[in-house]
């Protein structure tokens, strides 16, 4: 909870893949309440009951969560896919305003590979920022496992910087540290 908090302050892609890892371990630990607080709560450092129970509870509302959009064996909850959306209009944005033109060249190499992508993670509905973070996503668990490290890398280089500085933008936005529609 304490590293989601911080992770959703700094940086919102980060934050969804966090929370994207959570719901995997939580489903990992069978969604077992003794597991749970046995596993990632009990051990957190620096932390008084009170914060633990805030920490337990806060895991428990993610299973529920789970539950309640009936993705316990797989997919992401709500909450994540529309902070997604929030960034694909900003991309959107991004890509005819002239507050994007950094972001469009750091998109554009991105462009030419999304139809081979697309193909890899076998979906053609999926807009292309969700696309981005599911590869991104399937990346870091092929490391967690062990294997593909060349794909990962293809992966990483092409897709990271446009990612990182959607997020980016996305947080100066949210901050009121830009005005999208400024004019150059």
């Amino acid at each position: 909870m304490l590293i989601a908090l911080q992770k959703r302050r700094e940086n919102i892609a980060e934050y969804i893949l966090y929370i994207w890892q959570i719901e995997d371990l939580l489903r990992a630990l069978q969604f077992s309440p003794e597991a749970i607080y046995a596993t990632l709560v009990a051990k957190t450092e620096g932390t008084d009951e009170q914060q633990r129970e805030n920490i337990f509870n806060w895991y428990m509302q993610i299973v529920e969560l789970l539950r309640k959009e009936g993705k316990e064996k797989q997919g992401h909850i709500d909450h994540t896919l529309h902070l997604i959306g929030d960034l694909h209009n900003l991309h959107l944005q991004l890509m005819k305003l002239p507050v994007g033109e950094h972001y469009r060249n750091t998109y554009a190499p991105l462009a030419v590979q999304l139809p081979h992508l697309r193909t890899i993670m076998e979906n053609e509905e999926m807009n292309d920022t969700e696309l981005c973070f599911r590869a991104l996503y399937a990346s870091l668990l092929y490391r967690i496992k062990g294997g593909g490290e060349s794909a990962i890398a293809d992966t990483l280089a092409v897709i990271s910087p446009v990612i990182g500085e959607l997020a980016a933008m996305y947080g100066k936005a949210e901050r009121g540290e830009i005005d999208l529609f400024e004019e150059a």
